[in-house]
């Protein structure tokens, strides 16, 4: 049975592809000496075995290695299907860490920068009629800090916060037939009146007609059309009788787009974003974000998720426990992912993986930035996305024209939603649409008085360590607490830990509670503190489950429930002083 058998891009769909996952050889090339030694030759068969689209360090990939690899290699034979012959034929990978160089039958057909964004070759004139070889060069340097990691661990093992690493391809491999003239990507935008503006960039097609069919459940809404000038269709549209997407109505309506003989099968929700006043709005109404601090790791696929069905339930687990969306930490998700949010209604911030990366070496930034906007073009079209975050947590040496730069050009490409510079401590003036905090403190009351000084007009109090020189961000802004609770608790090691500093075993924060009656009513109290106050317009819990040794999570790493869910829920999902 094939792995991760799912389309992986849902919002651009064709009918002729074929899923690349399964067996492939494998070979580890700790000396980046794979070239000379000839592995990107079609006759040169590899070492081992590996199971796409599982990372190597993975136990679902069969190989297990979890030291640092410098360079891996991949090949397997693919014979095209005969109903692709007579067109282009592109190979996909959904995402490969981290700088990919691609082969078909020896012949060098694209290379790709980035570990998190996706890559697509037309490999049409290096095939050859029956079996073809495909061979794949990843090669991974996570210490260099050039290049973006997460939450990956720069040391032999896990460690506090920082986990076991991803080398090589970790998304869906797969290949894909269009005709001469064809679409490669669209961006869309609505508005809560149904107003609908859809560019359709096109491909050997200028001068050509793309038609935009909109329906809901199966029902033809709206049929609109038009001409490709400049490689770009502009298509203009009104929904009739709009019904607007949100986390209690996440109504999708199907689009179909046709371009000559090229045919995509998409959807798209209606709603309209905005922040302001100290509050966060979604189709014109005050809603306060519940959200949890996500980070996508998994027991035995490490990033990828070992099926499609456990994308759906770590979505389903938050919302048991009352939260209608989640902060997506130092990793960028699977479109798999985004649309499950989309079809659930479950909104979501954006975020890179900045963490690794010493934006203070020389040109670090050309190996952030050029993948940052691909991830917005990547995501654009999700109603579920209501923010962007590029940066984590930067220190007060990060430049700030560069966060100014990233800000900036991320509202170029998006002005319909906000944008955070960099979450956390450091904002520059002018250039964040929603000023937010993390904040660790474990006393409820303690956490209390320090956000109820912003009723007051004060500035709240830093609890970062001296040796950060910069504080939280100004009363008049701040509105967002985008990181808070963290709170350890194991059930297994709960009496053992009772009332220690967590981090001497595992990894929390706070004193350890002394009973599982004690964690909720930290958790109650922290919560209330947010959901009264009405400067504060959302906040994210640390986090959804447990990582590896961090243990401060809703769930355990297996994503077995810690607490009663339906206990949490009638805390988190309390009506907060914002809403409308």
């Amino acid at each position: 049975m094939i792995p991760r058998p799912e389309h992986p891009f849902p919002q651009f769909e064709r009918k002729n592809w074929l899923n690349l996952n399964g067996e492939w050889q494998f070979e580890i090339d700790h000396a980046c000496t794979g070239r000379a030694r000839g592995l990107s030759k079609p006759e040169h068969e590899l070492d081992d075995r590996i199971i796409v689209p599982f990372c190597p360090e993975s136990s679902l990939s069969g190989v297990e290695y979890k030291d640092f690899m410098a360079g891996v290699w991949y090949r397997r034979t693919v014979t095209v299907p005969e109903n692709f012959l007579g067109q282009r034929v592109f190979l996909h990978i959904g995402a490969c860490d981290y700088r990919t160089e691609v082969y078909v039958n020896g012949i060098s057909v694209g290379t790709h920068v980035g570990g998190y964004t996706p890559m697509c070759f037309d490999i049409t004139d290096a095939l050859t009629e029956g079996e073809n070889v495909i061979t794949v060069c990843a090669e991974d340097d996570t210490r260099s800090g050039l290049q973006p990691g997460g939450k990956q661990s720069q040391e032999y093992g896990s460690r506090g916060c920082m986990y076991t690493r991803t080398t090589g391809i970790w998304q869906t491999v797969w290949l894909e037939a269009r005709p001469e003239s064809y679409m490669s990507r669209m961006q869309l935008t609505t508005t809560m009146d149904g107003a609908v503006q859809l560019n359709v960039y096109a491909v050997n097609a200028e001068g050509m007609q793309v038609s935009a069919a909109v329906a809901l459940d199966e029902e033809l809404c709206v049929l609109a059309s038009g001409t490709v000038r400049g490689g770009v269709a502009r298509i203009g549209l009104q929904v009739p009788d709009v019904q607007l997407w949100s986390p209690e109505t996440p109504v999708l309506y199907d689009l179909t787009l046709t371009l000559g003989e090229d045919e995509v099968k998409s959807y798209f929700g209606v709603r309209e974003v905005w922040s302001g006043d100290h509050r966060f709005y979604l189709n014109g109404k005050s809603v306060f974000g519940r959200f949890i601090l996500d980070q996508g790791f998994y027991p035995d696929g490490i990033y990828t998720a070992p099926c499609e069905d456990e994308l759906i339930a770590d979505i389903t687990r938050s919302m048991d426990c009352g939260f209608n969306g989640a902060r997506l930490h130092q990793k960028v998700f699977e479109p798999r992912f985004l649309y499950h949010c989309d079809r659930l209604g479950y909104l979501v911030w954006d975020e890179h993986a900045n963490w690794g990366l010493n934006i203070a070496k020389d040109g670090a930034w050309r190996n952030f930035v050029p993948e940052w906007l691909e991830i917005v073009k990547r995501d654009f079209n999700h109603p579920a996305i209501i923010g962007w975050c590029p940066f984590n947590e930067t220190q007060s040496d990060t430049p700030a024209d560069l966060l100014t730069y990233v800000y900036q050009v991320t509202k170029a490409l998006d002005p319909t939603r906000p944008v955070i510079d960099t979450s956390g401590w450091v904002h520059i003036p002018g250039q964040c649409d929603m000023p937010d905090w993390h904040d660790y403190e474990q006393d409820p009351d303690v956490f209390r008085a320090n956000y109820d000084r912003l009723l007051r007009g004060e500035e709240i109090s830093s609890t970062l360590p001296p040796s950060m020189p910069f504080g939280p961000p100004c009363a008049a802004d701040l509105c967002f607490v985008s990181e808070f609770g963290g709170t350890w608790w194991s059930p297994e090691q709960a009496e053992k830990m009772k009332g220690a500093d967590p981090h001497a075993e595992s990894w929390g924060y706070g004193i350890a509670p002394g009973s599982a009656e004690e964690f909720l009513a930290r958790y109650r109290g922290l919560v209330d503190a947010l959901l009264d106050n009405e400067r504060i317009c959302a906040f994210c819990y640390t986090q959804l489950t447990d990582v590896e040794q961090e243990q401060n999570g809703l769930y355990t790493y297996d994503r077995r429930p810690k607490f009663d869910p339906a206990l949490l829920y009638a805390i988190t999902s309390r009506k907060s002083v914002v809403e409308d």
